[in-house]
């Protein structure tokens, strides 16, 4: 008994000592001051998809050619619609508010988009009225975390609605979450 309980204490003693201030690196990526904050939603919010006239440009993302139309994704908002017919005075033409909108593919008088975890099927044989045909719920898997590697971010918390989109802030301390 007397040898187990020496290598026991010891074993307790420098345990002890132990501590995880939350300063340590995790894979080498040291904590910057900055990390991303879910934006969350209403299934309200989520489902209301609207055609409005066309609106600025601020955070484009993808782009998709079909015939003369210019589709421009606005990164977790919607669609631009663009006339290209003259590329030298393109004319945009409408908006599709399209909320956690971050892909589309068109084909033939079709507009594919996603909805946070939904496909949706606009008709655009009119490109200045587009208008929504279908809906498939939970076509699109979707991640607990941003789309990015080696950061961090405040873990999710599905209480507070749903995921559409992630934004980069400053943070006084090192969230929990990492990716």
């Amino acid at each position: 008994m007397k040898n187990l309980l020496l290598p026991l204490l010891l074993v307790f003693c420098l345990t002890s000592c132990w501590t995880d201030n939350g300063d340590e690196p995790v894979n080498g990526i040291t904590f910057d001051g900055t990390g991303y904050r879910p934006v969350y939603a209403t299934t309200a919010d989520i489902t209301n998809i609207k055609v409005t006239d066309a609106t600025a440009l601020s955070e484009p993302g993808k782009i998709y050619l079909l015939d003369t139309y210019l589709f421009v994704n606005e990164r977790g908002k919607g669609v631009h619609i663009i006339n290209n017919t003259d590329p030298k005075n393109p004319d945009n033409m409408a908006f599709i508010s399209i909320p956690g909108n971050y892909d589309m593919a068109a084909k033939g008088n079709w507009l594919y988009a996603d909805n946070v975890s939904d496909l949706l099927v606009f008709d655009i044989s009119d490109p200045r009225a587009p208008k929504l045909s279908k809906r498939i719920a939970n076509a699109i898997p979707v991640n607990d975390y941003p789309p990015f590697q080696g950061v961090y971010f405040e873990c999710v918390n599905h209480e507070l609605g749903i995921i559409t989109g992630w934004e980069k802030i400053p943070m006084s301390s090192r969230p929990k979450c990492y990716r």
